[in-house]
């Protein structure tokens, strides 16, 4: 236990400064130009992490939603509560309607990563072909999807956004911005609802190490530049557009400092 807040302690001293969440969309966007870089002059090194069994990308990229979900939720959940519980903002009603005002952006999150996941297939559909290696003298079939391209054993050739690029930057920079809420967060030295936190906060962290490493990987070994630029610049426009401009709103799920004016939200955020 004694590891596990030191580390929580050492963690949230490294976020509290912002340095994270004002450099990191700048590092996303380096990693793409440096990797593709490196990829197109055939400077990559041949290592386990550009075959995509590697356990990293089955069992953790593969699902990365539900990973960042499973953690986000409780995290969001405990500290939402407690801050408006220690700060005498609201009644325990009020501070149940917080929380689930606050988990909505989970739901907002989901709608992002379904609605994006969906048009970069339909993109990649509406510009693709397939190549099969069928005898010359049969008749050539027209293939509405990758899918039925790969049922017939063939290769789909289409303009395929890199979606690990979109979903790892999302699920990266969402939640920096979620464990911001420790930046103003009291809690008793020796509770248990604090060792609660710091093994969640812990977790995200080591989630969003996963996160980063794995989208550079994917900018050196996979995807052409132009597929993994639009992927991070969605991804990017998605965070920006809901914690930068949509979630100052009031009728909205709000940031994860829930006290804050929206003037101080605003110079909190940007500092």
């Amino acid at each position: 236990m004694e590891r596990l807040e030191r580390c929580g302690r050492w963690l949230r001293a490294a976020l509290a400064a912002g340095q994270v969440r004002r450099r990191l969309p700048w590092v996303l966007l380096a990693f793409v130009l440096l990797g593709s870089a490196l990829k197109d002059g055939d400077l990559v090194p041949v290592t386990p992490m550009r075959n995509k069994r590697n356990p990293l990308n089955v069992y953790f990229v593969k699902v990365a939603w539900a990973w960042t979900l499973w953690l986000l939720l409780p995290f969001m959940a405990v500290t939402t509560y407690q801050f408006a519980k220690s700060k005498f903002l609201y009644g325990p009603t009020k501070s149940i309607l917080t929380v689930l005002r606050r988990l909505s952006a989970l739901l907002v999150g989901t709608a992002v990563w379904y609605l994006c996941t969906g048009l970069f297939i339909y993109i990649e559909n509406l510009t693709g072909t397939c190549s099969t290696s069928g005898e010359v003298s049969e008749p050539r079939r027209l293939y509405a999807t990758k899918q039925e391209c790969h049922q017939d054993n063939g290769v789909w050739n289409g303009f395929d956004i890199s979606g690990h690029c979109f979903l790892l930057s999302y699920c990266a920079l969402m939640i920096v911005e979620e464990v911001a809420v420790l930046e103003g967060l009291s809690m008793d030295q020796n509770s248990k609802l604090r060792v609660v936190i710091n093994g969640l906060f812990v977790s995200l962290c080591f989630l969003t190490v996963i996160w980063v490493f794995m989208f550079l990987c994917t900018a050196l070994y996979f995807h052409d530049f132009s597929q993994k630029l639009l992927g991070v610049l969605i991804g990017l426009s998605a965070w920006y557009g809901t914690y930068r401009f949509w979630y100052l709103k009031p009728y909205s799920p709000g940031l994860p400092l829930p006290n804050t004016p929206l003037s101080s939200k605003k110079y909190s955020y940007s500092r």
